[in-house]
Parts: structure tokens; C-alpha cells; sequence
């Protein structure tokens, strides 16, 4: 394990269940053994009215989280902090580059660091990510971000689908990628700015309930064996050619 992993670690039952009173939203995971005793009995209640994600696990599983005496519960905590969905939109209309991707359970952390540091670099506005199924913003996303991660504003919100109704409410044209019959090629799409790009999962892209939120849906044609790309391969070819519709539009 390494020394960041351990940063982003909070071992013992008192601190985490103080955690849990003071600053439950900077919590992404609880870990606990299997068969707690009575005291842990209130942390798993706690996490059930905030809505806090827990697992069991058995004590070897534990131990190799951290070897320590953990007492039972270890909770793994966000690397950065949240901004509110209204803030991400507000950011992007003023950013030089205005585009928010709105990841829809990207869940490998080297992939949203990757697509982080590569939308920050371009000047993009911001991040949307739905609460569960999402990867762990945490060391290894830092990471791969090359500390994009921890610059970049990041929505984390309950509903996706909503999250998009509300940019669409802005103004905000919503762009999805993947395939189907209705998706136009990305080279030959009319792209406009500013606007929200959904990525879809690693394997089975945009959920069908997102999907429906899409204004466009946009394809990248293959002349290859292979029908797909990995999905931050594929979100910097969209966010490039999304720049150079920007550069020809002030030109």
C-alpha cells in the first residue's frame, strides 16, 4: 500500500463514526469486518440513514486494506472536494473552453484521471459524476490526472439524468457518445458550444435513462477491426475536435 492510499484513509471506530457526525459527504466508502459486534452496530446504522456506502468484508480483506489495527471499520475518503452542480455549469460558461463531461459510471479511476487531465488541459469547464458506480476519485485517479484531479471543478450528483435536465434548463446542448442508428459521425456532426459531453461506461456506454437526456449523439468512425475505443481514448478525440470547432468558430 502505498503512502497516498494510506492519506485517504480514516482507521478506527471513533474516528469514523465522528467522521460520519461532522463531514459525511467526504466519504466514499466504509469498510467493515464481517460480524461486527454491538459497537459497530450504530456506524452501520449511521451509514444507512446518510446514505453512506458500506461493505463487509472478512478480516483478511480488512488487513490487506490496512494492516493496522483498524478496529473493524476503515472508511476511505474523496481525495478532493465536490462543487454543486450549478457551480460545474457556472465554471464551464466562463472557462475557455466550455465543456462539461458528464461521466455516466466511467468506473476505472486511470480513465477519469485521464479524461480530467486532459479536459484541463484544454481549458474545460467541469465534471459531472453520478454518486454510486462511479470511480473513486482518489490516489490512483489523482494520479493519472497529473493533478488535473484536484484543479478541475466535479459535481457528484444522485440522478444523472436529472443533473442533464437541469444543464438543458441552462441552455446547455447535451451531446452523448456512442453507436446507433441516430448517432452522426464526429467529423461530420455540427458541434456547438458551450455544451455537456456523456461518456459512457467501459462496457455498456450510456444507459438507455441517460441516453434520453442526449441532444446529439455522436460516433467516431472506425476503418479498423475493433467497433470501440477505451473510453478516455475516445473522450479526447471528441474534446479535440470540439476545440477545433471553437478555434473556427473565433476565427
Amino acid at each position: 500500500m502505498s503512502q497516498d492510499d494510506v492519506h485517504h484513509l480514516i482507521i478506527g471506530r471513533k474516528p469514523v463514526q465522528e467522521l460520519l457526525h461532522t463531514a459525511p459527504e467526504k466519504i466514499e466508502t466504509i469498510y467493515l469486518q464481517n460480524r461486527p459486534g454491538r459497537d459497530l452496530h450504530a456506524i452501520i446504522d449511521l451509514c444507512r440513514t446518510l446514505h453512506i456506502k458500506f461493505k463487509r468484508l472478512p478480516a483478511d480483506k480488512l488487513h490487506h486494506i490496512f494492516p493496522g489495527n483498524h478496529q473493524g471499520v476503515i472508511a476511505r475518503i474523496m481525495s478532493k472536494g465536490f462543487c454543486t452542480l450549478d457551480e460545474v455549469i457556472t465554471s464551464s460558461l466562463a472557462s475557455p473552453f466550455p465543456l462539461v463531461l458528464a461521466l455516466d459510471q466511467v468506473q476505472d479511476p486511470g480513465n477519469l484521471g485521464t479524461l480530467c487531465r486532459t479536459l484541463f488541459a484544454l481549458g474545460g469547464g467541469g465534471i459531472i459524476v453520478p454518486k454510486n458506480r462511479s470511480a473513486f476519485p482518489g490516489p490512483a485517479a489523482s494520479r493519472a490526472s497529473a493533478g488535473a484531479l484536484e484543479k478541475i471543478p466535479m459535481a457528484q450528483v444522485t440522478n444523472l439524468s436529472r443533473a442533464l435536465e437541469t444543464c438543458a434548463r441552462a441552455g446547455v446542448p447535451i451531446y452523448g457518445a456512442g453507436l446507433g442508428k441516430d448517432a452522426a459521425s464526429l467529423f461530420a456532426a455540427r458541434l456547438v458550444l458551450p455544451a455537456v459531453l456523456v461518456l459512457g461506461n467501459e462496457e455498456k456506454g450510456i444507459r438507455p435513462g441517460v441516453l434520453k437526456r442526449c441532444d446529439h449523439l455522436l460516433t467516431i468512425p472506425m476503418a479498423g477491426t475493433f467497433d470501440s475505443l477505451n473510453v478516455a481514448q475516445a473522450g479526447a478525440m471528441i474534446m479535440g475536435q470540439f476545440l477545433r470547432t471553437r478555434h473556427a468558430q473565433k476565427g
